[in-house]
């Protein structure tokens, strides 16, 4: 499958190579074409790993990954351009995290609203679904780093699409446990939930952990 991934950080470059060992083509996209971080990734992937601008990658993608930084999300999603994005799954991967103030960040949206929300409202030919925002990359793409069983979520307002996202999870990065906590707005709660996550890194000093639902 081809598979458009926006961004260029250690989230893309993780999830970009995952999915290349998979056996899939993929293509990083940034603001500019020859992104040097991009370029570096696709040389060491090898064939398979691609390079282009974000318009390029959503272009290039059946499905689309949005790895950017939350603050930056919207931007780079207008620049992928809605008509490359008509009809596909956008795999949201983003925090609305504000680093203005200080180290500790602060969300730019939460309660009222949501940064998944906002991308849904802004693309509505897109079938947005948020999921992998409230753990690790590493954790994204190999949960059994973990001991025991844990929890991926997923929100989303197309129930298809929802589907075909846990089924990715599971198939391909190997998560047992994924709850589909409902529509677009559900996403304000996974959001609301990365400021805890980044403060229990601080205590467990470790960022292998996650989230496990219990009753």
């Amino acid at each position: 499958m081809n598979i458009g991934i926006l961004g260029t950080g250690v989230v893309a470059q993780t999830i970009g190579s995952k999915l290349v060992q998979l056996g899939h083509s993929v293509m990083l996209g940034s603001r500019t074409e020859a992104n040097p971080r991009a370029v570096v990734w696709a040389k060491e992937e090898g064939g398979n790993a691609l390079f282009g601008t974000f318009a390029e990658a959503a272009a290039f993608g059946e499905i689309i990954f949005n790895c950017t930084l939350g603050t930056a999300s919207l931007d780079a999603l207008r620049q992928a351009g809605a008509e490359n994005m008509k009809g596909k799954i956008l795999i949201d991967l983003s925090n609305p995290l504000d680093y203005s103030a200080g180290p500790n960040p602060t969300l730019s949206v939460c309660n009222t609203d949501s940064l998944g929300e906002q991308i849904q409202r802004a693309f509505p030919e897109t079938r947005v679904v948020k999921t992998l925002n409230t753990m690790n990359v590493n954790v994204m793409v190999n949960p059994t780093i973990i001991h025991g069983d844990h929890d991926a979520f997923v929100s989303g307002n197309d129930i298809e699409a929802k589907a075909e996202v846990i089924n990715i999870l599971k198939k391909w990065f190997g998560w047992h446990s994924v709850i589909d906590l409902g529509d677009i707005t559900t996403s304000r709660g996974v959001e609301m939930l990365v400021p805890l996550w980044l403060r229990l890194w601080g205590v467990i000093d470790s960022s292998r952990f996650n989230f496990k639902i219990v009753s």
